[in-house]
């Protein structure tokens, strides 16, 4: 089945190094708590608020190794006011033997807020 995995990060600064490096964290958890592998992602979006201008976040992808074939794009999220800053978000597509409901969504540091009521299905 064709399923979506969704994460966010909050960054600190505005910097290539803080972008990749918390793209990084946050994609790393994101597979290992989904057992993902890079032959059953159809692709990956990434998303950054208006205040993330320094570096593409889908670069941390290339970081590990066999998903420089996985297809990533970037783009910027609506500017909604109050919404949380410094903000990068992911919407993973892959094929997985989880149920919807088992599918583990990623939200780290600030972006906890995003989607407090997913903290019931993190197996951690």
């Amino acid at each position: 089945m064709i399923r979506g995995v969704r994460g966010a990060i909050t960054i600190d600064n505005n910097t290539e190094e803080d972008i990749v490096h918390s793209t990084k964290v946050l994609l790393e958890e994101m597979i290992n708590e989904n057992e993902l592998k890079p032959e059953f992602v159809s692709h990956i979006w990434f998303t950054t608020t208006s205040d993330i201008d320094a570096a593409f976040p889908a670069k941390a992808t290339r970081l590990f190794d066999g998903w420089q074939w996985v297809p990533v794009m970037c783009a910027q999220e609506i500017n909604v006011s109050n919404s949380i800053p410094l903000c990068i978000r992911i919407m993973l597509t892959a094929e997985l033997d989880t149920a919807q409901e088992d599918v583990q969504h990623i939200y780290l540091r600030e972006a906890k807020q995003l989607r407090p009521d997913l903290e019931l299905t993190k197996k951690k």
